[in-house]
């Protein structure tokens, strides 16, 4: 994240406040009783926020990080870095 400018950061930080909030929810949801549909629905909305930080993430490194590494000739650990994302975030 050492390449992510101010503004992304904030965005950043404004997501993962939300889901914060979204699992301090679900946490009482669970003392609560609440019915396991709606826990589910919750559980559902914080798993598509943390994707969406990733994905934001992501964008963010391929556009700077990546596209530094290939510029200073490193290219094979570029490579390897998207692979290895890649493979992440399909399971």
């Amino acid at each position: 994240m050492a390449h992510t400018h101010d503004a992304s950061k904030k965005r950043l930080m404004r997501r993962l406040k939300i889901i914060e909030g979204q699992i301090r929810g679900l946490q009482n949801m669970i003392k609560k009783d609440i019915y396991c549909v709606d826990v589910i629905t919750q559980t559902s909305a914080v798993k598509q926020g943390l994707s969406n930080v990733e994905n934001m993430i992501l964008e963010n490194h391929l556009s700077t990080c990546v596209v530094k590494q290939i510029q200073g000739g490193n290219s094979k650990k570029a490579v390897d870095e998207v692979l290895k994302v890649y493979k992440l975030k399909r399971k």
